[in-house]
């Protein structure tokens, strides 16, 4: 349904607009009346069933070129503008600092202490070499009067040495055995002309027998065993002293063997 609308002019007066406003009015409450009756109904549009686009898709690999680098070229650097050297620059000598007299007295004082320092040092090194020299003066000064003390001890003990064996001589001398007994002169010895010494050392006891004959050194030995039994043979004058027998130690007797004189 439509209606015959006026023809438009220039200007619309009031009256027309509520004449179109009631018919536009109209016309929407028709369409609304209808959508109703059509829902009642129950009016259900059919959709069409959707289509699934399907997409496919090939993966081909094109080479790509490798791109061509130029090398480039560094421009050459602009020579540099002569640069005219900068005359040099005159320094002033800085001002020379006066000490004060503080500072002067501070110097003055631990130079003194320097000198005394290395003064005291010098002194301690001085004792210190005085009292080495000392010490192996002492030490020299002992060794020294050691040494001379053990001279004299072995010179008095060779004195003794010499004196016992003087006075044993002089002793073995004097004190004769009253019955000796010459040895036999060794066959072997006299086969081959072998002719010498032998002494023998030995002690006499309280009744004047001979003890513990012993053979001197240079014997020759075939004569030490003819000279042993011809000592033990001896008899002596028993030794009395305060009244009484004692024995004498350190007796020697000299057996002599010659071919032209015989034995003694």
């Amino acid at each position: 349904m439509s209606l015959p609308l006026p023809a438009a002019g220039p200007f619309v007066t009031l009256p027309q607009w509520r004449v179109n406003a009631g018919a536009a009015g109209v016309a929407v409450a028709l369409h609304v009346v209808l959508a109703v009756a059509l829902l009642g109904h129950g009016y259900t549009p059919r959709l069409p069933a959707p289509v699934v686009p399907v997409i496919t898709t090939q993966l081909i690999s094109v080479p790509v070129p490798e791109p061509v680098v130029e090398p480039m070229v560094a421009p050459e650097p602009p020579a540099p503008a002569a640069v005219e050297p900068a005359p040099p620059e005159r320094v002033k000598a800085p001002a020379p600092v006066v000490p004060s007299e503080a500072e002067l007295a501070f110097k003055r004082e631990q130079q003194r202490q320097k000198q005394e320092r290395v003064a005291e040092q010098k002194r301690q090194r001085e004792e210190s070499r005085q009292r080495q020299e000392q010490q192996r003066q002492e030490q020299l000064a002992r060794e020294t009067a050691e040494a001379r003390l053990a001279e004299q001890r072995l010179a008095a003990e060779r004195r003794a040495a010499d004196e016992r064996a003087r006075a044993a001589a002089a002793a073995s001398q004097q004190y004769l055995p009253i019955t000796k007994k010459a040895p036999d002169y060794p066959q072997r010895a006299l086969d081959k002309g072998i002719q010498g010494d032998c002494t023998v050392s030995y002690t006499v006891d309280t009744q004047g027998r001979v003890r513990d004959p012993q053979v001197v050194e240079g014997c020759h030995p075939w004569f030490a065993q003819p000279s042993l039994q011809a000592a033990r043979s001896f008899r002596y004058q028993p030794r009395i002293v305060d009244g009484k027998a004692v024995e004498v130690p350190g007796i020697k007797n000299t057996f002599h063997y010659n071919i032209e004189q015989g034995s003694r």
